[in-house]
């Protein structure tokens, strides 16, 4: 995982991510990954239940 942290607390699922951080360019180059699983993970503590998380903001236009 990139820039996610997972906790459980109680019932609840607690997502933690740093929104200052970037990890480069998508796949198809039209956005900018801020945070991922990097597909299906396991819940701590629920192997059964499985999450696929992508934080993402839009590449900014060239201004040419």
């Amino acid at each position: 995982m990139k820039n996610i942290d997972m906790n459980v607390e109680g019932d609840k699922l607690i997502i933690t991510v740093d929104l200052t951080q970037e990890y480069g360019f998508s796949a198809s180059g039209k956005s900018i990954t801020i945070a991922s699983t990097d597909g299906n993970v396991s819940i701590p503590g629920h192997e059964q239940i499985k999450a696929g998380v992508n934080i993402y903001r839009p590449r900014s236009k060239d201004p040419r």
